[in-house]
């Protein structure tokens, strides 16, 4: 028996969580963190304690982050967002956590979502709790900076939290807003940071969708970080059986009770085919 048809075999019971990493959007555009030619191989993602901490360092993150969204809007799902997305469909599926902040899951149709690190189409307001959407900041702080050009040329200058890299020079003159409802510099995109904690709420949905779920299926993960890593050590206390597909090797591959080291957005249409499904 192939890993393919292992797989498509495993999946078929159905009553399957979807864990997600930064690999699952690499076909939307959107760069991963730890893959080849991660962006922590060259950019350090700004911590919670700096961004709160400093009134420049959010300037900077503002201004890196404005051009990103520009890109991350744009973005649309791949193959394997609407494989997973007819996987649920089917039943196969029952709900998926995913640890990126890209919406594309929710765009791509699938209904059960648990945005572990929040989303970049939301921005809340650290003083007041105000959440806003991202598109109307993005008008104001276009307003704000009616000079600033900056862009990026290279996908490689992105990155998967939704900032671009950017030059001193390139930032240079750029401003913030404030928050519209109690004027406070105390903006952010509504993700979890490096540094910050998961909301309870999140981790405790996971928990319970995976407590009622038969397999783990680790899409587009390394695991390298325990906010997904957990969830690999809670199925395999439970007995729970945990695949993993992705490209290249990962913290959780001696849980796995299957592995498979192929694209995503190669590996699910083909599973969906062996289970006569359509994307």
């Amino acid at each position: 028996m192939t890993e393919l048809e292992a797989l498509a075999d495993l999946l078929d019971g159905g009553r399957v969580v979807v864990l997600e990493g930064a690999g699952m959007s690499t076909g939307s555009g959107i760069p991963d963190y730890r893959g080849p030619g991660g962006s922590l191989q060259r950019h350090t993602p700004m911590t919670y304690q700096e961004f709160t901490g400093s009134s420049e360092a959010r300037r900077r993150y503002w201004g890196r982050s404005h051009v990103g969204w520009e890109h991350f809007r744009r973005a649309r799902p791949n193959d394997a967002h609407r494989a997973v997305a007819a996987l649920e469909g089917a039943g196969v599926v029952t709900g998926v956590i995913t640890q990126n902040v890209d919406g594309l899951d929710l765009a791509a149709g699938t209904r059960e979502v648990v945005e572990l690190h929040g989303n970049l189409d939301r921005v809340v307001c650290l003083r007041c709790g105000e959440l806003t959407a991202r598109a109307e900041l993005a008008e104001r702080l276009s307003a704000a900076n009616p000079g600033f050009d900056a862009r990026v040329e290279q996908l490689h200058a992105l990155n998967p939290d939704g900032d671009a890299d950017l030059t001193e020079a390139q930032l240079e003159g750029f401003r913030t807003v404030a928050c519209r409802r109690c004027g406070e510099d105390a903006l952010k995109a509504d993700v979890v940071f490096f540094g910050e904690t998961v909301p309870e709420d999140r981790v405790a949905r996971s928990f319970e969708l995976l407590d009622a779920a038969r397999v783990l299926l680790v899409l587009g993960s390394s695991l390298a970080v325990m906010s997904g890593y957990r969830f690999v050590l809670h199925a395999a206390r439970n007995g729970q059986p945990v695949a993993i597909v992705t490209a290249g090797p990962t913290r959780g591959d001696e849980k796995a009770a299957l592995k498979v080291d192929a694209p995503l957005q190669e590996v699910l249409p083909a599973v969906l085919e062996r289970l006569r499904l359509r994307l």
